[in-house]
């Protein structure tokens, strides 16, 4: 009996120990944060499930610029198929052009002192003819959404809809640095985006996505085919998302032959020159009208630049598969020179050849680079950067812009919430592009992870998951840009190492192309792929404002080594990478995983060795973001 009590007695002691640790351990850092359970739609393994499906539209438009009045006029036939498991009442359409009005819920949230998102407030839809199956239909519009109602609902499954309307609105100047027209020297720039009324998406997780246009938020829509006709003045050079159908009826034979012939160079090729522009030489006729016919396949949006002042250049891509594709370039006198913008389409070619070639094949006939009053925005196949650019300046925002092609025009998230998982994802290729083009001539510094050390250390900092509408305009290049980006860096170059990272990543696009991936699926994909629980980075990095601190607190001398005593300071844990030097200037690496932080903040590692320890390093390469370095090194005192 006294046997069996002192057991009770020491075993309740043990349990009580362990108890006190248990209160005190990080489990909770590596436990799950979000649901990030798989069904039918979407597996756990980050993969889409084997039920999972996606609505469609397609599109038909005709469209008419109004240089006279700067207004268009247009009609669009969309033909929505409904895929889903339900049947549909309703149709939700984002008409954006509604953000140009004086109460605007855009409008109405701009700070007084303004902000990058301002836009003229004269615009707006006006519809017509509003047609479901060529009945007239009811529709009720709430700011920069349109719901249309149905007499029949449309079948789940493959049911079929056909939406029809007319549509006109005055172009803004100033369209919130994402489209609008700029007065040049020899007349104007029209940049159009957002131009016609297009179906939001239907998915397996909202439902209808109808998140009001107010600026910073981008956009999340449908896949589908488009076939656009945008009809000019006859002096007006019109580019396009897709692939021009109609070069004959728009060029003059000479340009024709210089179009014919950039397709088969890699040389920079003009098909109008600048001494041609506002000249009888760049117009096929001398009055009326011209008629630019384009279509282009599975893509969720399509834009266009149309002017009188364009210089156009072009050469062709190199793609996989011995496929072909067209760089273009086109802009104004003021943009033009070997520092400018004649650089422009080697730019557009080298950043799409890299990104083909490295993640995923590029999907598009064409790449067209538009010098417009816009810092840099992006679309399917068509850019537009900013008129001033040059140099280094213009190859960032031409890299930049085209890196969207993959992040989200190929990859299709969410941007009007999830930012980061577009604009942080195209930021971190944008290094590998770089740092490729031209021996390094604009070489990238993103892997110089510290840089961002004094943003993590504000106090307003924010969240990578806030939504782009809702963050401090000056935390916005961080939370969806930089911050993301240094993470994917941090992941590939220290947690993972790069062959495990890029194996996964490029798996994630290619899973996920032409599909609407969510934030869990990126997380369960690398997860899955690499074979590691990255809860605890995803949920301090990605999903709060916690920061990365370990500190090497002392080394201690034993009978037989040393011990090196850790902590985590931070929030954050991570895997710890030691360099330990010794006296006799040699040196040897020790690699501690993770877990060590799964029981507490503190780790002591014991490391055998007759020599002597000079100095313990942790990160001796700078690839963590550590937000303190003076607790990095333990040196032996003298």
């Amino acid at each position: 009996m006294k046997s069996l009590l002192g057991l009770v007695l020491v075993t309740f002691g043990a349990m009580s120990v362990f108890a006190q640790d248990a209160k005190e351990n990080n489990q909770s850092l590596f436990d799950d944060f979000m649901y990030r359970s798989g069904n039918v739609y979407r597996s756990a393994s980050g993969k889409p499930g084997p039920e999972y499906w996606q609505n469609k539209a397609d599109y038909k438009l005709k469209v008419e610029l109004h240089p006279e009045t700067h207004t268009v006029t247009g009609e669009v036939e969309i033909k929505y198929y409904n895929n889903s498991p339900e049947k549909l009442d309703f149709i939700w359409l984002y008409v954006e052009q509604n953000r140009f009005t004086d109460n605007s819920r855009g409008t109405l949230t701009t700070p007084t002192a303004g902000n990058r998102y301002n836009g003229d407030t004269s615009g707006g839809y006006a519809l017509s003819e509003v047609e479901v199956d060529g009945d007239q239909a009811e529709y009720l519009i709430t700011d920069t959404r349109m719901k249309i109602f149905l007499d029949d609902a449309v079948k789940e499954d493959g049911g079929k809809a056909k939406i029809s309307m007319k549509f006109s609105y005055k172009i803004p100047v100033d369209g919130m640095d994402r489209m609008g027209r700029l007065d040049v020297e020899q007349g104007w720039i029209y940049a159009m985006a957002q131009w016609y009324p297009r179906v939001a998406v239907f998915d397996d997780v909202t439902g209808w996505n109808v998140e009001p246009y107010l600026g910073a938020g981008e956009f999340y829509l449908e896949y589908g085919d488009y076939d656009y006709e945008v009809t000019v003045p006859y002096n007006y050079t019109v580019v396009g998302s897709g692939d021009l159908q109609n070069p004959k009826d728009v060029l003059t034979k000479t340009q024709l032959n210089r179009w014919k012939k950039a397709k088969e160079t890699e040389e920079t090729t003009y098909i109008i020159k600048p001494e041609e522009v506002g000249t009888a030489q760049a117009y096929n006729k001398t009055s009326g009208k011209n008629t630019w016919h384009f279509k282009m396949e599975n893509t969720h949006d399509v834009a266009f630049g149309a002017s009188n002042a364009f210089i156009w250049d072009a050469a062709r891509i190199n793609l996989e598969d011995d496929r072909k594709a067209l760089a273009q370039s086109a802009y104004p006198k003021e943009s033009d020179g070997q520092k400018a913008w004649s650089r422009s389409t080697e730019y557009t070619k080298a950043s799409i050849e890299f990104y083909s070639e490295n993640y995923y094949p590029y999907p598009y006939k064409n790449a067209v680079n538009v010098a417009a009053e816009i810092g840099g925005m992006e679309y399917p196949g068509l850019s537009f950067c900013s008129w001033r650019s040059k140099e280094a300046s213009l190859w960032g925002v031409t890299d930049h812009e085209f890196g969207h092609n993959w992040f989200p025009m190929i990859v299709g998230s969410n941007e009007r919430k999830f930012a980061w998982m577009d604009e942080g994802f195209n930021t971190f290729i944008n290094h590998f592009s770089s740092n490729e083009f031209n021996d390094s001539e604009y070489p990238s510094t993103l892997d110089q992870t510290r840089s961002i050390v004094p943003y993590l250390k504000k106090e307003t900092r924010e969240g990578i998951d806030t939504y782009p509408d809702v963050t401090n305009l000056r935390n916005l290049g961080y939370t969806a840009y930089y911050k993301p980006a240094v993470g994917l860096i941090t992941l590939r170059n220290y947690i993972l190492g790069p062959k495990r990272f890029d194996q996964a990543f490029k798996s994630y696009i290619k899973t996920w192309a032409f599909k609407h991936p969510q934030p869990a699926d990126f997380f369960n994909h690398i997860e899955n792929s690499v074979g590691e629980n990255l809860n605890w980075f995803w949920k301090g990095w990605f999903y709060g404002t916690e920061n990365i601190d370990i500190a090497v607190s002392d080394v201690e001398k034993t009978e037989n080594g040393f011990l090196i005593h850790l902590s985590k300071e931070g929030e954050i844990p991570m895997p710890v990478k030691l360099k330990v030097t010794y006296t006799d200037g040699t040196a040897t690496a020790v690699n501690l995983p993770v877990e060590i932080w799964q029981r507490g903040n503190k780790w002591e590692h014991f490391l055998p060795t007759n020599k002597e320890v000079e100095k313990v390093e942790f990160d001796a390469e700078k690839q963590v973001p550590d937000i303190h370095s003076s607790n990095d090194v333990w040196k032996k005192k003298n």
